[in-house]
């Protein structure tokens, strides 16, 4: 693989335009779809109880819930998980819990002595049982955007102080493409938001992230050793330097993501899913977006004698790069 990719010279500059439609057309449609119809939430966020139910033989699903419906206990969501006999059952909606006056660990009761009446105390095995309240599930999801927003604040701080506010921009705007893109994927995927899948979303940032400080790394060498070359060929030869890097270990984090996705069972699959997704889109960022981006900040906003970052440049191809500090 490394002799493969030893030395490459592809221009991965020029297919900016491209890629960025690409890029577009998948995260705008998604975006238009959650405005729309917004996105499925686990219980840490809306309130209310899951549990999940393992039967001795396959129910009917109608029958369940005509059963729960006749308790009281209206809307729950009603879902097949894993193998034919387990089911989850979600009483979410945090109106009906305050409505009806009774705590999620209430309803939890009530939905066993349900189905104890209905089908028998022998027919099914209560596996697991969550209840949060709808206060909790609140401040859940208000801390989940905060961690989101404190990361791209740190990114900007960390990038600024380790190289320069144009290269911080760029990886910022970057990582901002990992995650409205994976938002979309979660959307398309029909994936439910939880704490794990926050967790996934949080731990593509990073990923991405490293990624992208690796190419900005080098360019920031390059930039140093070969003054006179130009930005745009700089930008290139350091993404090419970085790819053998790049593509193994990808590869080796997407084959282990992909084994947690298959075998790691039902409650790991979303994380994996997200991860395995964000390996792809922090890959595409840290190639096809910061460093066109960077590109482009470095004709708009030209460096001046004063700036001491890095070397002065000339952004466009051919042209020199540097000029003495």
């Amino acid at each position: 693989m490394l002799r493969i990719l030893h030395d490459t010279k592809i221009d991965f500059i020029r297919l900016w335009k491209i890629t960025t439609i690409v890029t577009l057309l998948f995260i705008l449609p998604g975006l238009a779809w959650i405005a729309v119809s917004g996105y499925k939430y686990s219980i840490e966020f809306t309130g209310g109880t899951l549990m999940q139910v393992r039967f001795a033989q396959a129910p009917n699903i109608a029958d369940v819930r005509s059963t729960l419906d006749g308790a009281g206990i209206k809307g729950a969501e009603i879902t097949q998980f894993g193998s034919d006999l387990d089911y989850l059952i979600r009483a979410q909606d945090p109106r009906v819990v305050a409505q009806q006056s009774r705590g999620a660990e209430s309803i939890a009761t009530e939905i066993q002595a349900a189905l104890t009446k209905r089908f028998g105390a022998s027919t099914f095995t209560v596996q697991r049982t969550e209840a949060v309240g709808p206060k909790v599930g609140g401040e859940l999801k208000q801390k989940a955007i905060y961690a989101i927003l404190l990361s791209f604040l740190a990114t900007l701080i960390y990038l600024a102080w380790r190289f320069e506010w144009r290269f911080g921009v760029a990886a910022v705007v970057a990582t901002a493409h990992d995650i409205l893109a994976t938002l979309a994927f979660i959307k398309y995927a029909n994936l439910e938001i939880s704490l794990i899948v926050v967790g996934g979303i949080l731990t593509m940032i990073g990923y991405s992230l490293n990624d992208t400080i690796i190419i900005f790394d080098r360019v920031r060498e390059n930039l140093r050793r070969r003054q006179k070359v130009s930005l745009y060929d700089t930008l290139n030869r350091s993404v090419n330097e970085t790819l053998p890097r790049s593509v193994l270990t990808h590869a080796t984090v997407f084959a282990t993501l992909l084994a947690l996705a298959l075998l790691g069972g039902e409650v790991l699959r979303p994380f994996a899913l997200v991860m395995l997704f964000g390996v792809v889109t922090g890959t595409f960022s840290s190639i096809y977006v910061a460093p066109p981006l960077l590109l482009w900040i470095e004709t708009k906003w030209p460096r001046t004698a004063t700036d001491s970052a890095s070397p002065r440049v000339k952004a466009t191809r051919g042209g020199p790069v540097a000029m003495s500090r």
